[in-house]
């Protein structure tokens, strides 16, 4: 088994997870001693099978759920009048959630709503986060009549409305076939370098993951935990040329080796 690689940082830390643990009522611990610093500009990807922790540190990340013992760190997030740190963040889930009686213009105006600012203020955001994905044709369009692949680009709109420093995705192109799948990756990375965002995406899929990232976060489960890290030096913009290079093969193999190498290491707790 490989030994856990040493943090690979891309710019200034933007968030940090330090030694944090998180275990359920039921006695499930889901995450053990998670220590993680991710960079501004940096892709990460948790890569790791069913059960491993990865959508629980993200929510974690997020501030949808505590962490039983550490701590969330945000060193370049400010504060609000409470001392609550102002985490500047979007957030994808696995299932595009949209409200099915609400145009793709409201659903992506949601958070924007939410927050107090009228249809009429928020009509330029949100149209500019509907055309980021490709979907200005279908802003007055019902989720019942856009495909999978088109309602994942609305949920990635309407997380992109706010205008996020950090965007965390947890496996939003698993149930989408492999054409569709190949689109979106190449459309979100093409995002990713015109804004400079800062991403942490969920999946189990290791093509996915080297295709996608800047750096890859292996982790192993029972309980959740990091156990290697890989860079991706690859160039950008990537395309079906770097799918299809001894680079690209060499990357997947050395994930794909790390990552049994996890499943080991819980067969063996």
């Amino acid at each position: 088994m490989s030994s856990p690689a040493p943090a690979i940082v891309a710019g200034r830390p933007i968030v940090r997870l330090d030694h944090v643990s998180k275990t359920f009522s039921n006695g499930t611990v889901a995450l053990k001693d998670m220590t993680l610093s991710i960079g501004e500009g940096e892709f990460v990807s948790l890569l790791g099978p069913s059960g491993c922790g990865k959508s629980t540190a993200l929510r974690i990340i997020a501030g949808l759920g505590d962490a039983t013992t550490g701590r969330v760190e945000w060193p370049t997030m400010g504060h609000d009048a409470h001392g609550k740190v102002e985490r500047e963040i979007g957030f994808v889930f696995q299932e595009p959630t949209l409200m099915p009686w609400a145009t793709v213009f409201k659903n992506v105006w949601l958070p924007l709503r939410l927050a107090g600012i009228s249809k009429s203020a928020a009509r330029a955001r949100v149209m500019e986060a509907i055309e980021m994905v490709g979907l200005a044709a279908f802003a007055d369009s019902y989720p019942r009549e856009l495909s999978g692949g088109m309602k994942m680009r609305v949920s990635i709109a309407r997380a992109l409305v706010t205008r996020p420093r950090v965007l965390l995705m947890d496996e939003p192109f698993a149930a989408l076939d492999e054409i569709t799948r190949q689109k979106l990756n190449d459309d979100l990375l093409r995002l990713w370098a015109q804004f400079g965002w800062t991403v942490v995406f969920v999946t189990h899929s290791v093509f996915e993951s080297v295709y996608l990232s800047t750096r890859i976060v292996i982790m192993a489960p029972r309980p959740g935990r990091v156990i290697d890290e890989l860079l991706v030096d690859a160039p950008a913009p990537r395309g079906i040329a770097f799918r299809t290079s001894p680079e690209y093969s060499e990357m997947t193999r050395r994930a794909s080796q790390s990552l049994h190498s996890a499943l080991g290491a819980s067969d063996h707790l």
